[in-house]
């Protein structure tokens, strides 16, 4: 899943909405459980980060990004509107604080045929917001909608795993009204993660096909407050662009337990601002911090928190762009694999990151399980030494444009003038820390001459000429959805809407990678029942997207966040994804 628009770079560390994963303490550590804010305590009085503290016990602030770009769970692909979705909407199954999956809508875990290919859930009777039955046809309908052509949702491939009936509708049975029979096309390992992800929650037929007749704007109907969901809370006021008010749910099912009457939240990527409104005591709750404020917080100050996160922060090259024309497959890879050669990861997380992150050698994180009962990154997957300064192989990054068609004249300082000269742009999202990554990369990209211009961008603009290939270079970041490889892998196929990259997609380039082999090999990883012979398949389809050198990972990814001392029962999992119905404030 993408970061939230305010994420600094060690914010940006959550997990994707769409995927998601956890590192411990900063260390980076990548694991499987959930990660629970710390518990309110008293602040020691420290210099850096006194703050006031609010005592509206019934009302809980908070910030986690800029104007979100869907409510809609079918279309969002952003780890702030996931974060709403799973205090608004609920699925069959969620994650409780210690980042087990437990029954949500559902009476209990899936009944599993004996081959692993028929999945039985049983619901509970449960209401929408304005007191209809939700029903099995809801997740039905709403699950058809996904995969819809006309609805384009970014996500639609995670329920390629769904075997389809002979009108292409997904193989899911209702044998009575609260009962679903999902048929799967072969066993998956991660299949009850899946239901518990945001894109598989039930949206309200009727409001949807009431404010979008005619098809052509999917999201339309949770484009303002007051929409019909399922969830803890319900959008009573949204003032676009700069907040949002979120009320108790009556007819939420746990509704008894939900503690906090009403969530608010501020609606700006200004960490600046964010950080200054904290202080003020006018939000209880944020997840980024100014860059030059996290040496005198980290360890300092005890409202500032580190959580797991299972994820990569990377950078990524258009591979259509006109910066390649001219050359073949093999010298843009070598152009892509120099310019990684020289950033210097380990510069950029001991002072941009500053909490423990761990410079990355390979795509797919720290931590992961396999899907077959192990951990799938090993000593022999790394493919190159992340903690080398970027200086260090200047040498190596200079032979490889060599080899790709370019002269260099030695400034006699360490640096060298290439010819022809290389020219590109850099494109991120706002964030005190994102940018100090772009200047880091573009500082050691002067190391042989080439010229990188910054652009920010706001988030939702930022999104859209990332997602339509409207840049050369951008930065990246995916939290996993679930814990497995392939939610790494599969963004990258031609049909998916996350693969910023253009792999496979647009008009490509005589250099641009043939993806046929890659999506192939994906279709392969999703299908077979060897767990085993999968975990090998995987590590050929990393191999094949790394040698493309599109993808430049950084670091992998933890998560900051700043939490008043009379908050507590906040909670997170290592995907990004923060549940605030369970929260307590005293006064």
């Amino acid at each position: 899943m993408k970061k939230l628009a305010a994420s600094l770079l060690v914010a940006s560390m959550s997990l994707g909405l769409i995927a998601c994963g956890n590192n411990n303490g900063g260390t980076g550590d990548a694991g499987n459980g959930g990660a629970a804010v710390a518990e309110g305590t008293e602040s020691a009085a420290a210099p850096a980060g006194a703050s006031t503290t609010n005592t509206d016990t019934n009302i809980l602030s908070i910030n986690l990004g800029s104007e979100p770009d869907y409510l809609d769970p079918a279309l969002n692909s952003s780890v702030d509107g996931g974060c709403l979705a799973v205090n608004s909407f609920a699925g069959l199954y969620t994650y409780d604080k210690d980042g087990n999956l437990i029954p949500q809508l559902a009476t209990d875990m899936p009944e599993v045929s004996e081959d692993g290919t028929v999945y039985t859930v049983h619901m509970i009777e449960s209401k929408w917001s304005n007191g209809d039955d939700l029903k099995a046809a809801d997740f039905v309908y709403s699950w058809n909608r996904v995969i819809a052509e006309e609805t384009a949702a970014d996500y639609a491939y995670l329920f390629d795993v769904i075997a389809r009936a002979d009108d292409g509708s997904l193989a899911v049975e209702m044998p009575d009204e609260y009962t679903l029979v999902i048929t799967l096309n072969s066993p998956c390992p991660y299949f009850n993660d899946l239901l518990a992800f945001p894109t598989f929650f039930p949206v309200h037929q009727a409001s949807v096909e009431a404010a979008n007749p005619d098809g052509t704007v999917p999201g339309k109907w949770a484009q303002e407050a007051g929409f019909v969901c399922n969830g803890a809370y319900t959008l009573q006021t949204w003032n676009h662009n700069e907040s949002m008010v979120y009320v108790k749910n009556p007819n939420y099912y746990d509704a008894a337990n939900v503690t906090m009457d009403e969530l608010h939240f501020m609606l700006s990527a200004d960490d600046t601002a964010i950080y200054a409104a904290y202080n003020s005591g006018d939000v209880d709750y944020i997840d980024t911090v100014p860059n030059d404020e996290i040496s005198s917080l980290n360890g300092i100050n005890p409202e500032f928190g580190v959580l797991d996160n299972l994820g990569t922060y990377y950078i990524g090259f258009n591979v259509n762009d006109p910066l390649f024309d001219g050359k073949t497959e093999e010298e843009a890879a070598k152009m892509r694999e120099a310019m990684s050669l020289l950033i210097d990861r380990q510069f950029i997380v001991e002072n941009v990151g500053q909490t423990g992150q761990i410079p990355a050698d390979s795509f797919v994180p720290v931590g992961m399980a396999d899907g077959n009962g192990g951990v799938f990154k090993q000593a022999d997957t790394s493919y190159y030494d992340a903690t080398t300064t970027g200086a260090a192989n200047v040498e190596q990054a200079k032979t490889l444009l060599e080899e790709a068609g370019y002269t260099f004249t030695d400034n006699g300082d360490g640096t060298y003038a290439v010819d022809p000269a290389i020219s590109m742009t850099y494109l991120t999202n706002d964030g005190t820390g994102h940018i100090a990554v772009a200047e880091s990369v573009q500082q050691d990209l002067a190391l042989l001459g080439i010229s990188m211009e910054i652009k920010s961008e706001d988030w939702n603009v930022f999104l859209e000429d990332r997602k339509n290939g409207n840049f050369t270079i951008a930065r990246e970041g995916w939290l996993a959805d679930y814990n497995d490889p392939v939610n790494m892998l599969e963004i990258f196929t031609s049909a998916s809407g996350n693969n910023d990259m253009q792999l496979g997609k647009g008009t490509p380039v005589s250099s641009s990678p043939k993806w046929d082999e890659y999506n192939a090999l994906i279709d392969q990883i999703r299908t077979t029942a060897d767990f085993a012979a999968r975990v090998d398949l995987m590590h050929q389809a990393e191999d094949m997207l790394m040698e493309t050198w599109s993808v430049v990972p950084l670091y992998y990814y933890n998560d900051v966040y700043m939490q008043k001392s009379n908050v507590d029962g906040v909670y997170a999992t290592v995907y990004g994804m923060k549940y605030f119905m369970y929260a307590t404030k005293t006064a």
